[in-house]
Formats: C-alpha cells, structure tokens, sequence
C-alpha cells in the first residue's frame, strides 16, 4: 500500500458486462483512485474507454455508497456488525432448509460485474446443498440458444479479422454506444473501401457512418433474412458445396421459405425489394461479416431471427473463411476457464430451476416449496426484471430478502439485509467477456473499501464456515485462480504474466468453423436441429412470428405504438445512474408520426400505458426512430422516474431462454406540464 502523499499507475480491468472488456491504466493518490484511463498496450481497447468505465472512479470514491451491514429493523434500517448479519442469515437460511428443503432459498444473480471468482456463488449454493437457481437471459439468451443449435456453440471472429472483410453488415447493433472498439474497426475498415450496411429500426450513430442505412420495422429481422435468402435461391446463388459438404437439413429450411411470397414477407419489413436484391448480391459477393445486436432476439420469435441470420451467412458460403461469420456471442472464452471446479457443478444437489424472466411470477405461485430466503447479488431485479410490479409484488413477499449492493437500490429497498460491497478496484480478479474479443485481464486489489465493504468472495467464505462446509472454500486468491485456469495452464497460459502485463489472449480460433467441424451432434451446420429434437423441441427454422395475430389483435386496439427499451448511454444497466443526473422523468423517444399526431413538442410531459403499468417521461422526438415506435432506455430507478419495465411482458421467447421485453406495445397521452431533458 502508499504511504501518504505518494502517486502510483496500476494497471487494472473493466468488470462490466459489455462488449469490450476493456484493460485500464488506474492512477492512485494518496490512497485513492483518482482517475482511470484506457490502458494503450492492449491489442484490442488500446487505450479507448468508455464513459462507463471512466464512471467507475466515481463509483468507488462515492460517499453515498453503502459502507455496512443494515438490517431493516420494524422499517427502518440500522447499521449493525458482520457478525449479526452472517450468523442470521445463516439461521434463516437453516431454519428454511430444515422446514422446506434447500429450494425454499432462491439466489436471484444476473451478470452486472464479472470476474472469474464471482462464480464461487453457485459453489456457496451446491455445498449448501441446492437452491433454486435462475437460467436463461434477459438480453442474449434465445440467440445464443439459437447459434447452438445451428453451429454447436456461439463463436465470434476476431476484431482484427474484419480487415478481411469486403462487407460488413451491423444488424440491429448500435456499435457506437455498446462496442466502441468495433466502431473504431468500422471507421478504418471504411477508409480502405469496405462496404458497411447497418439494419436497425433507429438511425443511431453507427448507421451515420455507414454506407447503406436500411431501417425495418422493429421484430421483422427474421423475415428480412428470409427474404434475402428467397432472392439467392432464385437466382440459384447459393454456396452448393457448403450446402452439401457441411450442412445437414437444408431441405428443411428451403420447404419452409417456399410457403411464403417474396413480397408478403416484404411488406411485414418495411424494407423495398430493390434493397433485399442489393442485399443478397452483398451476401454472395463476400466475405461479409455480420455483427448481431441483442434486441433483435427479445421478441417471441428471438430464437428463429437469430437461425434465420444464421442460416442467410451459411447459404451464401460466409461461415468458416476469413472475413465473414455471423458475431454474436463468443462463449469459448469462458469456457477457456474452469468454471465447472470453481462452482463446484460434480457436487451432488437439489436444484430448481427459474428462469430470469419468470422469476417474479414464479415467487408468487409455487408452493413445493414457497421461497422463504432470496440472495440477489450482482443484480437489481426490481428495474432489470420485465414487468416489475410483479417482481415488486414478489420480492416483497419473500420472508428474508438478502441484497449484496454498492447502494440502497430499488430491489434492496424491500430487502431485510444489505450487505455493502466492494468495486472492482477493491477486489482482486481475472476478467473477461464471452462476448466480442478473446483476451483475459487482469485486476488487482488497489485500494481499501470504504466502512467495512467486503467483497462477494468474502461474504459466500464467511458464510460457508457457519454453515459447516467452510472447507469447501478455504482458497487464497492464488488458490482459486490456479483452480480456476487448470485447463489454461496446462495449454501454455502464463497466470504471473497475465499479472505482470494485465492482459493474455485465450486459446480460442480467430475464425471459428474454419475446419467445418461444427460442435453440434452431426459435427455439421444443422439447418434443421438435432439438438433440439433430441430436447423435444421445433427441430426446423421457421419464418412466421409466432405471436403475431396476437400483437396485430393489441396494435389495432388499445395499445397501437410498439415500445423498445435499449440500453443507456453512460450506465451499465441501472448501475449509474446515482452518478448521473438527478432526473425524476424518463426521456420518452418517440417517432415524428407519433409526435405529429398528438401535437407533441420537445419537453412536453407524457404518459406512456399498457395494461402492465404506466411511466411518466418527457418526449424526445427523434428523427432516425421507425414510425409508430417509441423507445425509453432501461435501467432507470424508482426515484430517478421508474424503470421501463412496468410495462413490459415477461413471458419467455420461442426457444425458452430469453425475454420478450420487445412484444411490448402502448398508448401515450400527453400530459400538462413541460419538463427539461437531460
């Protein structure tokens, strides 16, 4: 540690769940952060960062985070030791397994902050014996399902390999807001001639930089997939020889676009036929690489977009070659780690599954047996889980609510137990994301937490030894990262060099498929899905919106403006926002067609309903959004003007692992009062 008055740069990691994962140079003064930069040795980030990332100084320096146990004590919290807190919710936790089985305790999680060690909470569980676990995704789920059943994994290319791209498609990613590094990619592959489309039903930055902009109507990609393909089978331009070699099942796929006119399909996009022909001529005109966004999958039909994607890069012959590929998950970096040991999954327990969308629902309902105790860690449920009053209404029920947070968030405001914890810089770790790049950083303990802040490894260790299996977890730090990168290690992986210069490349492919060895069941590309059939599910793609009847029935009714919630600009999830402004109003981004319609000027005060719930927020017309659209960034809390998601549905996509934030349709209604937009 720094004596007084003494200034260090340390190097450091980006925790946050995001594309970029970015490796920080971390300036400390006087035993404090005092500013983050962009660490310029690394190969990918290079020194850029976002403002999320910057944020994290304030974060950790902030005087409002919570600095000790609180106990909510007849409605009122109060401050009290380690020790109370751990040895009651040890005998909660005891009393409830005792009476109603270790599922009466749900750990409610989702992945705000990474790390290699933040997997030891499942391990907490497993010894402990079971619990009621959480699956699926709010925001990638049904696609990476989707990309498992055609290619076997979800795998990504690397940043640099889009130097060998002649097109490059952005479909339905906003790049300059959640992939800063790719937008840098963008701009110099733009210099040396290569072609960048952007499909989106907003016109954000990205699509300012490319050279083909095609708006669609927002839930329509999948059919503008099978659109496309219906062009290059016509033309007879398909990749026969990937099609033949490769690939099982493509008859299946081709039955299924035969039951459909080229132009119906068209007239449910928005998108003119002469464009869908200029599309399938860049497709067969490759290498063309496809970078996928999350929103697109948050429809009922989210999986069959993504297979529809998909199954358009493997007709036209752009999977497994340089410079093509369809990007969307890169699970093969996590699995580069050994997870499996560090959450102890061989361990023998009892364990119920929930789904993050449904878990509201199902707090409320299931009685064999009821849940009595729930963690949430790494999670605000009550602003991040779709229909919130529901979730509202759930947590609250729960006999003992546990929330470990770095604030007094919506979701531990109904809580009993508040245990503070530490930042990124106040912890040690290896981070990493299954997302865009395959480098692992790393990120050492800098500074003390304020209070008594104690890290998520710390509070599942302690409370390991009161519950009898401390053993399990009785590791330094070095320990669990040698248990952790066994896999690593043994393929040549420099855990002290990782150390030493703050960043390693993982063993995973540049270009995945390259062999045309698929990791599915026929080690082929699986049109049709033996995976799927082999779980009793819909082993074929399909072009139809499942719900669609059902949300024309809505439109046409009651609710007629179709809502999108995407992600902020400065705050990962809701995790800033009590850095940024003080705002009590949503921004309400509505379409020109919608703002003309109801006379609706900039700052005029609305109320966005549905049959969920309403919000108030402060109009925003917006040129680049599709007609009849409104969107309103997700994230927000109670007190900064509520959250997004008591309007949204919380049902599950057609592939069971996703939300269906997205089916989400509204009225708006212009309220009295104008308000100032932040």
């Amino acid at each position: 540690m720094e004596t007084s008055n003494t200034v260090s740069t340390n190097i450091s990691a980006c925790p946050l769940n995001c594309w970029d994962t970015c490796s920080f140079q971390v300036k400390i003064k006087d035993k404090k952060i005092e500013k983050v930069s962009g660490n310029k040795e690394h190969p990918i980030t290079k020194g850029k960062i976002c403002n999320r990332g910057v944020m994290l100084v304030n974060k950790t320096n902030d005087p409002n985070r919570v600095q000790f146990p609180l106990k909510k004590i007849k409605g009122k919290w109060e401050i009290i030791s380690w020790e109370q807190a751990l040895l009651e919710i040890a005998f909660k936790m005891e009393q409830a397994k005792d009476s109603h089985g270790p599922t009466s305790i749900l750990h409610s999680h989702d992945y705000a902050n990474n790390g290699l060690l933040k997997s030891v909470d499942e391990r907490f569980f497993r010894a402990f014996g079971g619990y009621t676990k959480v699956e699926g995704s709010l925001c990638w789920g049904a696609g990476i399902e989707a990309q498992i059943r055609d290619f076997g994994n979800s795998a990504s290319h690397s940043p640099a390999d889009i130097l060998n791209s002649r097109n490059v498609v952005i479909w339905g990613r906003n790049v300059s807001r959640t992939n800063i590094h790719l937008y840098k990619y963008l701009l110099e592959v733009k210099k040396k001639g290569t072609q960048i489309i952007v499909i989106d039903p907003i016109k954000n930055k990205t699509a300012k930089i490319a050279d083909s902009f095609i708006p669609l109507r927002p839930g329509s990609d999948g059919y503008l997939a099978a659109a496309i393909m219906k062009v290059i089978l016509d033309k007879k331009w398909e990749n026969q020889s990937f099609i033949e070699n490769h690939s099982i099942g493509f008859e299946t796929l081709y039955e299924e676009l035969n039951k459909y006119e080229i132009d119906d399909i068209l007239a449910k996009t928005g998108v003119e036929r002469k464009i869908v022909e200029e599309l399938a001529k860049i497709y067969v005109e490759g290498p063309t690489s496809t970078y996928l966004g999350l929103g697109m999958q948050r429809y009922k039909n989210g999986g069959n977009t993504i297979r529809l994607i998909d199954a358009l890069a493997a007709i036209s012959g752009n999977i497994g070659i340089p410079g093509g590929g369809v990007n969307y998950g890169n699970l093969p970096v996590g699995q580069s780690f050994d997870v499996s040991e560090l959450a102890l999954r061989d361990r023998q327990a009892e364990i119920r599954n929930f789904t993050r969308m449904n878990q509201g629902s199902k707090i409320l309902h299931v009685t064999d047996p009821p849940i009595k105790v729930a963690f949430v860690s790494r999670s605000n449920p009550l602003t991040q889980l779709p229909d919130t009053n529901v979730a509202k209404k759930a947590f609250g029920r729960v006999e003992t609510v546990v929330v470990m947070d770095h604030y007094m968030t919506d979701t531990a405001q109904l809580a009993n137990y508040l245990l503070p914890t530490t930042t990124v810089f106040e912890e040690e770790d290896i981070y990493y994301a299954s997302m865009y790049h395959s480098y692992a950083n790393y990120g050492p303990k800098l500074v003390e937490p304020p209070g008594e802040a104690k890290s998520d490894l710390w509070i599942w260790t302690e409370l390991a030894k009161l519950l009898g299996f401390g053993e399990d977890f009785r590791y330094t730090i070095e320990e669990w990262f040698l248990l952790g990168t066994k896999r690593l290690r043994d393929k040549g992986f420099d855990l002290d060099k990782l150390k030493e210069i703050g960043f390693l490349k993982l063993p995973v492919e540049d270009i995945p498929w390259r062999n045309y060895l698929f990791q599915t069941p026929s080690e082929k590309y699986e049109f049709y899905s033996n995976k799927a059939e082999g779980e009793g599910e819909e082993p074929t793609i399909f072009v139809e919106h499942p719900n669609e009847e059902t949300m024309k029935s809505k439109r046409e009714k009651r609710y007629p403006y179709r809502l999108l919630s995407l992600h902020p600009l400065q705050s990962n999830h809701s995790q800033h926002y009590p850095l940024l402004n003080k705002s009590t109003c949503n921004k309400v981004n509505v379409s020109e067609n919608i703002a003309k319609r109801y006379d609706l000027k900039n700052g005029d005060k609305v109320t966005v309903k549905n049959d969920l719930g309403s919000l108030v927020g402060i109009v925003h017309i917006d040129s680049g959004i599709y007609d009849d659209t409104i969107n309103i960034d997700e994230g927000q809390w109670d007190k900064f003007g509520g959250s997004v998601n008591v309007l949204t549905p919380s049902g599950q996509s057609d592939m069971g692992k996703g939300s269906i934030q997205y089916e989400c349709f509204v009225s708006i209604e212009k309220k009295d009062g104008r308000g100032k937009l932040e």
